[in-house]
């Protein structure tokens, strides 16, 4: 079996090993601590490799190597097989943003495209300023409030002959519940659509697989998975290559730095390459061997088994404060159909009220509707309250989880 060490993992984080007493990092879901060898490469590279890219001297050359590298890392963070499909930016977000401009240039007014009530803002607003733009009708599927995920069927319901983009997420930021993309995929490609799929909370829990899934654009945020604020966007190629950039003049039309704006972001981009060797290192402590992707895929099955009782500890304690209500999947059945991120109210507290006592005591957590405006709205759930979200991370331990639990035991009292 798989060896998985959390002290040794700690150990790799400075935020957490340089404190006595270190907060209780629960807010993963926004963004996660980043280990030593991410932060030296970062500043490394400001050092070494803050050059702009093109010129024929060694600085230029050394960042373009940065550069390089960054796209492979992101080619094998999704399961590319090329990384010429790989696009870096600034976010999640912002990639959408910017690649829906272009994406809409394939569609009639008419046409239709659909989104979910389960996802994250940045998959949904991007596609409803591209249809109002282009004239585009908007369907909207709901996710099961049983199963907590999209459903096949709910999707075909939706879908029509002038379906041109299904936008979907992989796991849901707030409910945790993880989807069948490749399921949702069959469905949409059925009628001829192309499926964007947002899989920022999926990432830093189980590795996407862009081949296996055979989606056609897939995005994530390396800061959610213990990298630098960057986002890695995914297309298919033959798509890519057809698609009409938003970019100056004087930029190649080359894949994929006709869809990357302007100087590049060099010293994060050695950050978003450290930490797929970080990821990959988790695999080598596991003693998995073979390519980095192959070594990646070892450390997350080392610390799977972690999280997974992390989750279970954590359901389990808040399930049994009076007044609890957790909005995601609690079967113990079906642990693996959700990622670590637990979402809860009280019948009588506020939201804010939990986040401002745990805060208090230095656990980070988050309150409010955390931009899944959507899913908020379809449970019924107060715009401004919403939830108290509590994401792990595979450096949480069994003693945080108890932690909380007991704060918010007293804080129910």
């Amino acid at each position: 079996m798989a060896t998985f060490s959390v002290d040794s993992v700690r150990a790799r984080f400075p935020a957490i090993s340089r404190h006595v007493h270190p907060p209780v990092f629960l807010d993963n879901a926004a963004g996660t601590q980043v280990p030593q060898s991410v932060v030296d490469a970062v500043a490394d590279a400001m050092v070494n490799g803050s050059c702009n890219l093109g010129g024929k001297f060694s600085g230029s050359r050394r960042a373009m190597d940065i550069w390089d590298a960054a796209h492979q890392a992101g080619a094998d963070i999704v399961g590319a097989p090329s990384a010429r499909g790989v696009i870096i930016g600034q976010n999640m977000t912002a990639l959408t943003l910017h690649i829906s401009r272009s994406i809409g240039r394939l569609c009639q007014p008419g046409d239709e495209i659909v989104v979910t009530r389960m996802d994250h803002e940045g998959d949904v607003a991007p596609w409803l300023l591209m249809a109002q733009d282009r004239g585009l009708i908007v369907r909207w599927v709901p996710f099961d409030k049983i199963s907590w995920q999209v459903s096949p069927d709910a999707l075909r319901a939706v879908m029509g002959p002038r379906t041109r983009l299904v936008a979907i997420n992989y796991a849901s930021n707030l409910t945790g519940a993880i989807n069948d993309v490749r399921a949702l995929t069959q469905v949409a490609h059925q009628f001829g659509a192309l499926v964007y799929v947002d899989a920022v909370q999926m990432a830093p829990h189980h590795l996407p697989d862009v081949t296996q899934l055979d989606c056609d654009f897939l995005v994530c945020s390396s800061y959610k998975f213990f990298g630098p604020h960057l986002g890695v966007l995914w297309g298919r190629e033959s798509v890519l290559d057809r698609l009409e950039a938003y970019r100056c003049r004087c930029v190649s039309d080359d894949l994929p730095g006709k869809f990357e704006h302007g100087t590049s972001q060099t010293e994060l981009m050695a950050g978003l390459a450290a930490t797929a060797d970080y990821l990959a290192s988790l695999g080598d402590e596991a003693g998995y061997s073979g390519s980095r992707r192959e070594r990646m895929l070892g450390g997350y099955k080392a610390f799977e088994p972690h999280e997974t009782a992390l989750t279970l500890r954590l359901i389990e304690g808040i399930m049994a404060i009076p007044g609890m209500t957790i909005h995601g999947i609690t079967n113990p059945n079906r642990i693996a159909e959700r990622v670590p991120t637990v979402s809860f109210t009280h019948d009588r507290i506020s939201t804010h009220t939990f986040a401002q006592a745990l805060a208090d005591q230095e656990i980070f957590v988050w309150s409010g509707h955390n931009y899944a405006i959507e899913p908020v709205r379809h449970l019924g759930l107060d715009e401004d309250t919403g939830v108290v979200r509590l994401a792990i991370a595979h450096y949480n331990t069994a003693a945080e989880i108890d932690q909380v639990l007991a704060a918010l035991s007293d804080i129910a009292k």
